[in-house]
């Protein structure tokens, strides 16, 4: 799959069917909109690509509401990869962008850049300045080009629709399992390794404090993960929030990889969030701390190698 920051490489996506968004997360919805994008591309012998902006463009318009992103880039990469599309274009935001009116980016994106054959698109797609046009704005600059417009229904799973927001509002509470389902994949963040209080070394448990991560953490607790380091995959129970047992009150995430060893500092550490185990909890001392530990890893192992296995 390549990966472009504009229109520099033509050969690689014109002419091409299209889907256009954020694919914030890669959702389950985000995932029937990108399987039927494929689909179609293959049967033309054409390239299936997504165009996405980064950043997104209500960064630029009401920076002070963005939401926080479900993944960075190089996860919505991956992912994207996975269900074979052939290109992805990251196009960076600019103001010269969001004041195109709707008939504007048909034409200079969809038409003049793009070449595109056909754009497959969920009901909800909004597009230029103001997010005047809708799907039925595009279905109408479809008909009138002669480009095929597929339109893929939402994805529900039971009564919950999905959708980024209702991701992102389940991750924020903490429910991991239920926010997994609907992603279709476990809940990734990346950091950096940075020397934190040692203190799950002093207790028998080293951790890896994780800093600079750009997407939404959970709410405080502890959870069961998937680390990743040289490509080895690692059961992880990670801690996110302070540590009250020690009066610490600063939010951190911390990571014990099972059964790893070596040097992490400074370092970047991908890990998966699988389930929530428990609440955070002041214990009585550092030995009631420890035997929960053992408790906590026990349970962490069960559940990372339930998906591990898979």
């Amino acid at each position: 799959m390549k990966l472009l920051h504009g229109f520099e490489d033509r050969n690689a996506f014109q002419g091409g069917f299209v889907s256009i968004g954020n694919f914030d997360g890669v959702h389950r919805g985000h995932q029937s909109i990108i399987s039927t994008l494929v689909r179609q591309a293959k049967l033309a012998a054409s390239p299936a690509v997504v165009l996405t902006f980064d950043p997104h463009p209500i960064r630029l318009l009401k920076p002070g509401q963005a939401p926080p992103n479900l993944s960075a880039l190089h996860q919505k990469m991956q992912l994207l990869e996975k269900l074979g599309v052939d290109c992805v274009i990251a196009y960076p935001t600019d103001w010269d962008l969001l004041q195109l009116t709707p008939e504007q980016f048909f034409q200079k994106i969809v038409q003049s850049q793009l070449k595109a054959k056909g754009l497959v698109e969920g009901p909800n797609f909004f597009f230029g300045h103001n997010r005047a046009g809708d799907i039925a704005t595009l279905q109408s600059l479809c008909d009138a080009t002669g480009l095929t417009l597929e339109i893929v229904p939402p994805v529900k799973i039971g009564r919950t629709l999905v959708s980024s927001s209702s991701v992102r509002a389940l991750i924020a509470k903490g429910q991991l399992s239920r926010a997994v389902n609907l992603l279709g994949h476990p809940y990734s963040v990346r950091g950096c390794v940075r020397a934190g209080a040692d203190r799950g070394r002093s207790l028998g448990f080293p951790t890896a404090n994780l800093t600079d991560i750009d997407t939404l953490l959970p709410k405080n607790g502890v959870y069961a993960g998937i680390g990743y380091h040289h490509q080895q995959l690692y059961p992880a129970a990670i801690n996110v929030g302070p540590n009250p047992t020690f009066g610490e009150s600063d939010h951190k995430l911390e990571v014990h990889l099972i059964n790893f060893s070596g040097d992490l500092y400074d370092k970047m550490l991908d890990v998966d969030f699988l389930d929530r185990v428990r609440d955070t909890v002041a214990f009585e001392d550092a030995g009631t701390l420890r035997s929960q530990i053992h408790d906590d890893l026990q349970t962490v192992r069960a559940l990372a190698n339930g998906w591990i296995t898979r």
